[in-house]
């Protein structure tokens, strides 16, 4: 669990290694999802029958089907008791052993009697999936028909699996937590500028690669500075949050397209596959909206698309360049609509050109291109 880089495939491993430990011939780890009163399940593993997929995207059951879910756990944590499992076994299924025991089989739960026999599985062990002290899912282990029902250390082994399984999870979720926080713009909820260096590598590998086409499009939103001054700063981050809607809003137009916030009042949209002329199209799209906005001044758009003859990028900062000088024209210009690289003259575009002169030194009151 702890080498899986995200929540499903955490889940995987412990159902996988549970139903192992447990002699199952079927496992499942389920979420408890609150607010919709139901169970989700993340993941199926082993003898899959018809219908169940090992990665399901709707497999979902009501709580109230499962009684002992909201029910028998939780008058056993209200006495002081701690989340212990249970054994189920099918409708007309023999029972066995400890399996008769009321401690293992909480009554009202025909439901899941009825679904071990529907889907040809003798019997289960269910332990709950506890995190900071609240339901959070299940462990579910199940065994064929004919095969000896699970008993009293079954279901003692099956909690003390979920209780691991359970720290696992909460592991991999502080994880993605945490990778979610170094990869987010916290003010606007976008991605943010290491999000963006790591993604448009990637894409120009993939460019280098197949040719797939990439496309960057940079944004200054102007007004911002006016407004932090005239109106506060509390003013002026409510510009750049509703900005960032307006740039999510447009960067969800062409599928898979990241909307980032690079910093202060620069934004960029980076788009990887869709032709150039979609990606302009969304650009001034963009520019539309903003310029609709009741605070700020619009925006500069600069756009660069290997799509469009922009020469050779060898390298992010190549097509940064190229977006910057775009945008850094159109700013210029106070240009209602985007600026595209390229588009006029090739090599011998303006925009290309002045992304092609020497970097200017540093100074207060010169730009800088961006890496």
């Amino acid at each position: 669990m702890a080498a899986a880089p995200a929540l499903r495939d955490s889940a995987r491993a412990a159902a996988q290694r549970a139903r192992q430990a447990l002699g199952g011939s079927f496992a499942a780890i389920c979420k408890w999802e609150r607010e919709r009163g139901r169970l989700r399940v993340l993941v199926n593993v082993g003898e899959l029958a018809p219908g169940e997929r090992e990665f399901p995207e709707d497999e979902t059951y009501p709580v109230h089907a499962f009684a002992e879910i909201v029910g028998f756990l939780h008058e056993q944590w209200a006495g002081g008791g701690e989340p212990s499992a249970w054994v189920e076994v099918a409708a007309g299924e023999p029972g066995g052993g400890d399996a008769d025991d009321g401690s293992l089989v909480p009554p009202g739960s025909p439901g899941r009697m009825a679904a071990l026999r529907r889907r040809g599985r003798g019997c289960c062990v269910v332990a709950p999936l506890v995190l900071h002290g609240r339901a959070w899912g299940e462990l579910y282990v199940a065994r064929r028909p004919g095969e000896p029902v699970f008993g009293r250390a079954d279901a003692d082994f099956a909690t003390v699996l979920a209780a691991v399984t359970a720290a696992g999870i909460a592991q991999t979720e502080r994880l993605a937590e945490a990778r979610r926080l170094a990869f987010t713009d916290a003010l606007t909820g976008l991605a943010n500028r290491r999000a963006v260096d790591m993604r448009l590598d990637e894409a120009l590998e993939q460019h280098r690669a197949d040719g797939v086409v990439v496309s960057l499009v940079v944004c200054d939103l102007n007004g911002l500075k006016q407004v932090n001054d005239s109106r506060g700063h509390a003013v002026g981050d409510r510009l750049l949050e509703r900005f960032g809607s307006v740039l999510s809003l447009c960067g969800a137009m062409v599928p898979g397209t990241l909307a980032a916030r690079l910093g202060g009042d620069e934004f960029c949209l980076l788009a990887v596959g869709p032709d150039s002329d979609e990606v302009v199209k969304v650009a001034g799209e963009l520019c539309g909206r903003a310029a609709e906005l009741e605070l700020g001044e619009g925006v500069a758009v600069g756009v660069a698309s290997t799509g469009d003859p922009i020469g050779a990028v060898p390298s992010a900062r190549r097509l940064f360049r190229l977006a910057d000088a775009a945008q850094y024209r159109a700013k210029a210009a106070r240009s209602g609509g985007p600026v595209v690289a390229g588009r006029h003259g090739g090599a011998d575009d303006p925009v290309v050109r002045l992304a092609d002169a020497p970097e200017p030194s540093p100074g207060p009151e010169r730009r800088r291109f961006r890496r």
